[in-house]
């Protein structure tokens, strides 16, 4: 296994869905596209080498971040010295995730993967049958092993990860790979003025599909900022960089949700 850590995103969307909802994270990444029905975001930056935060903390707060106000999930991989895993985010439901040691080893539940293959609406008898080898001791397969076993079943499901994003791989080789792609494309915070310009953009109509109004509209508005705040004012407390950023997303899309659905009952 690599002695360095590394991470992907991967999105059950085109580029062009992904693409306005990426900056959101404030990180910069370069997005591509991954199959007729996928996309994949590679991290340029390394923020838990620099924090307290582990690697798959940080993705499954990034991961969430995306999930939750789009109509798609994000499947996050990552892997460093001891481990290796994913976890997959929908919406407002709990991300479920697995994860092996570095020599492969399993330390996930056998439920996790069900529910992974359910989430995203794999062959419940093909697909699952295929998975659970990935959930049984194998003295031949390390972590970086065990994702990309994972990776093989998806690409029944359209998945066909670009060349050179390869798990085990560290983070700058990535991210070499990822840049001269044929379809790269830089994603990055535009500052305060240019999200709130993506998010209204979402808002009000955008990749994402229109935004819901009514009773219903605000229940998931107030439910946002309900969930969005508390887990802002953990993430600063524990120094949790990827829960912050959800938590951030999260509050913004219930306010704005609330105004836009304020100002057009007024329209």
């Amino acid at each position: 296994m690599s002695t360095a850590s590394g991470a992907l995103l991967l999105c059950r969307a085109r580029p062009e869905a992904v693409a306005p909802a990426a900056p959101l994270l404030r990180e910069r990444m370069v997005l591509a596209g991954a199959g007729p029905e996928w996309s994949a975001l590679v991290p340029e930056g390394k923020p838990w080498q620099h924090g307290t935060e582990p690697v798959d903390r940080v993705l499954t707060g990034w991961a969430t971040a995306l999930a939750v106000g789009a109509p798609w999930p994000v499947l996050a991989l990552w892997w460093d010295t001891d481990r290796g895993g994913f976890t997959l985010a929908s919406g407002f439901r709990r991300p479920v995730g697995y994860e092996w040691l570095a020599d492969g080893t399993p330390v996930g539940e056998d439920e996790a993967m069900r529910t992974f293959a359910a989430r995203l609406g794999l062959d419940p008898v093909l697909d699952v049958q295929a998975l659970e080898p990935l959930t049984r001791p194998d003295p031949e397969a390390d972590a970086p092993a065990r994702v990309r076993g994972l990776l093989a079943v998806l690409t029944r499901a359209g998945l066909l990860l670009p060349a050179g994003l390869d798990p085990g791989e560290p983070a700058d080789r990535l991210r070499g790979a990822a840049r001269v792609l044929p379809d790269a494309e830089q994603v990055e915070w535009a500052g305060r003025p240019g999200a709130l310009g993506a998010e209204l953009d979402l808002v009000a109509g955008g990749t994402l599909g229109p935004w819901p109004r009514g009773r219903g509209a605000r229940a998931l508005a107030l439910a946002q900022l309900a969930l969005g705040l508390p887990l802002t004012v953990w993430g600063v407390r524990h120094r949790g960089g990827g829960w912050v950023v959800a938590g951030s997303v999260l509050t913004a899309r219930g306010a704005l949700g609330l105004a836009y659905d304020r100002l057009r009952a007024h329209a």
